[in-house]
């Protein structure tokens, strides 16, 4: 089996085993990773090329003083490099607008 040629992106991540095309791929392409990386977990793939993941988080609110849990979904960009499926755990990093909403890109499957 051939060795795919990936790009250190400049985070302690695993590169993917497969190789791809997209120009979007941060391991592949041309795409520069910057700022945030965020954890959650995948809730749909339904959309080419895109993932919705979801990071549940506590809140802290200053009248009770007690947290609260709240949670958003994250458009991310997914290079074919990278097989998924709903319930996967996924890291992702922030990158350059995409499209309309997205603005991250997954860089690793974590389980």
């Amino acid at each position: 089996m051939k060795k795919s040629k990936a790009r250190d992106i400049g985070y302690d991540v695993k590169p993917p085993e497969k190789t791809c095309k997209d120009p979007n791929c941060p391991f592949h392409g041309k795409l520069p990773v910057r700022g945030k990386i965020l954890e959650g977990i995948v809730k749909s793939d339904k959309m080419q090329k895109t993932v919705v993941v979801e990071r549940n988080y506590l809140h802290f609110v200053p009248k009770y003083e007690r947290y609260e849990r709240r949670h958003t979904r994250i458009s991310v960009h997914k290079p074919p490099c990278i097989e998924l499926k709903k319930g996967d755990k996924v890291k992702i990093a922030e990158c350059r607008p995409l499209s309309k909403t997205k603005h991250f890109v997954v860089i690793e499957k974590m389980s």
